[in-house]
């Protein structure tokens, strides 16, 4: 990183979590880990990258459904374990088609909005 950014506390794995927050709504989007390359990207080119533990590859978010995330701000945490991304988000941030990830409560219970059809975007 250069001298202008703080240092970032990764952990053993090199890995940070990240929190997307719409930047206007304040709204939580969702949750992803990023690695030193994840956030020179996002910084390069002002689209969030994230690191897939899943898949142990490095992706930008919306490659593959269009919903990318315009990052106008990173935030670090006071022990710099944790980045905040300000986001503008096109269309909605979860794979599962709602705007949030969370958009459910612990009961189970729906209180988000269901923005896109994901059968219609992935193969799934």
């Amino acid at each position: 990183m250069s001298d202008d950014v703080p240092d970032l506390a990764f952990d053993e794995t090199d890995r940070l979590p990240a929190i997307a927050q719409d930047a206007d709504s304040g709204e939580v989007l969702m949750l992803a880990y990023v690695t030193p390359e994840a956030v020179e990207r996002t910084r390069e080119t002002g689209r969030a990258h994230y690191y897939s533990r899943s898949r142990e590859e490095l992706w930008e978010k919306g490659a593959t459904s269009g919903h990318v995330q315009h990052v106008r701000e990173i935030r670090v945490d006071c022990d710099g374990d944790t980045l905040l991304y300000l986001v503008d988000q096109e269309g909605g941030a979860c794979h599962t088609g709602y705007e949030s990830c969370f958009y459910r409560t612990i009961d189970g219970e729906v209180v988000g909005e269901q923005v896109f059809d994901p059968e219609a975007v992935y193969d799934e």
